[in-house]
């Protein structure tokens, strides 16, 4: 009996222990499957409910204004920033109240930066409208005379075979027709869509400009009250999170802001100068529409990788529609630029801001590109910049509390971890590490970061 009584009581733990394995892992089942589900609706509520989608857009059009009012304030601060700091050395000395000439130089700051804004769009306006102008113009007084020339050299060819020539005939008579039963079947019965259209494009128009100084209105008022804004945010941060967990937040946000100010500011400066040096280059060529082949090349410069080409296509359209030569001239000179800009300007100006190597860049292009456009493209670089070191902290944390090392260079030819030492395993003796730069070290601790205190 004692014998029987012993063995069931050492079965009974045994099936607990297994009950509990097993709710264990039904639980985890369960709460994989209620997730997976979760993410299932959250996606068909974005992608699919129309209702949803509908008062998204109407939230972004109603809050344009302060969008637009928040992007501007942020691109201008360095520029108010620089006028106040200068300013309030003048002021600081001439005024009895040090608050006084804080708040004078404040204001005096952020108006300098509209102004500057003012100016920046003045000069593109001015660059840009009379070279379109002018252009257009040309187009339409040389375009006649190309094509009659084309139409007298095919006149004056002697083929030796007719049949040609009345093939060409036949073409262009075809063409003639077509244009002409579509003026008549398609473009007039379509007239009244046409001019709605052109009406809801003015609408529109006018409503982005409305926005535009409603947005830099809201912009003076943000670089009014910066300080401000920065307090309550991190007050809010505070009062929700944990001392420790808002500490990673607040430095999250300040590392963001080192990555996205300074590529954005950065690239717009290199911009400008590519954009200058463009200018002098093409005055110095005699290329036709100087001014506005380099407005467009250093506008399309702000896109890292693909901006030289996305820049050299219009340019070359419109500059070899008036001279041939001289559009080969102004390939030779892009080319020459771009590798200027790409090895000796860029690097100076930009540095390794994103931490990012070229692959990434590349990918951050094409992925933001595909999905937002234009602007994908502008900035898709340094939000992945973020999302890429975000991902690399948290990596990097999670390798810490279980010990291993986050270098990953240590990975590369690792086969397995040793579960008992807790360390990596390689097939053959472990040789040097390579030595890599920030750029190259991917979801791991970045260089100076491996001894900072654990967050």
């Amino acid at each position: 009996m004692n014998r029987g009584s012993v063995e069931e009581e050492r079965l009974v733990p045994r099936s607990t222990e297994t009950k509990r394995e097993l709710y264990k892992y039904i639980r985890i089942g369960i709460t994989t499957f209620v997730t997976f589900v979760c993410c299932i609706l959250f996606f068909f509520i974005i992608l699919r409910y129309k209702g949803f989608a509908d008062t998204w857009k109407k939230i972004m059009a109603t809050a344009q204004p302060i969008i637009i009012g928040l992007i501007l304030a942020y691109l201008l601060n360095p520029v108010m920033k620089f006028f106040e700091s200068h300013l309030l050395k003048f002021l600081k000395p001439r005024m009895k109240s040090e608050r006084k000439a804080k708040k004078t130089a404040r204001a005096l700051g952020v108006t300098g930066a509209i102004l500057f804004l003012f100016v920046i769009i003045g000069l593109l306006i001015a660059a840009i409208v009379p070279s379109v102008i002018n252009s257009i113009i040309s187009l339409a007084d040389t375009l006649p005379g190309n094509v009659q020339s084309f139409i007298s050299w095919i006149n004056g060819q002697s083929f030796g075979d007719t049949e040609v020539t009345n093939m060409i005939g036949d073409y262009m008579t075809k063409a003639t027709d077509f244009v002409e039963n579509w003026f008549r079947n398609t473009l007039l019965p379509q007239a009244n869509t046409f001019i709605t259209e052109i009406t809801s494009g003015v609408i529109s128009f006018v409503k982005g400009i409305m926005n535009f100084i409603i947005g830099i209105i809201v912009a003076v008022y943000v670089m009014m009250i910066k300080e401000t804004l920065t307090g309550q945010s991190k007050k809010i941060i505070y009062s929700v999170c944990s001392p420790k967990t808002g500490n990673i937040i607040i430095e999250m946000v300040r590392k963001s802001n080192e990555i996205f100010g300074g590529f954005v500011t950065g690239k717009i400066l290199d911009s400008a100068i590519i954009g200058v040096i463009c200018y002098i280059g093409c005055l110095i060529l005699r290329i036709p529409d100087s001014i506005l082949v380099a407005v467009i090349i250093g506008c399309t410069n702000v896109i890292p990788f693909f901006g030289p080409l996305i820049g050299a296509i219009p340019t070359l359209l419109l500059v070899v529609i008036q001279s041939p030569i001289h559009a080969l001239y102004l390939l030779i000179f892009i080319i020459i630029l771009q590798q200027v800009d790409g090895n000796i300007i860029g690097p100076k100006i930009l540095g390794n801001s994103t931490g990012l190597s070229s692959f990434w860049v590349m990918f951050a292009i094409l992925i933001a590109g595909g999905m937002w456009g234009f602007a994908g493209m502008v900035l898709g670089v340094p939000v992945f910049a973020v999302i890429y070191y975000i991902i690399r902290r948290l990596v990097a944390y999670a390798l810490r509390k279980k010990q291993l090392p986050t270098e990953t260079t240590k990975y590369i030819h690792m086969t397995h971890v040793d579960e008992k030492q807790n360390s990596l395993q390689y097939k053959m003796r472990q040789s040097e590490p390579v030595k890599s730069d920030e750029s190259d070290v991917e979801f791991g601790e970045a260089p100076g970061e491996e001894n900072q205190k654990n967050q």
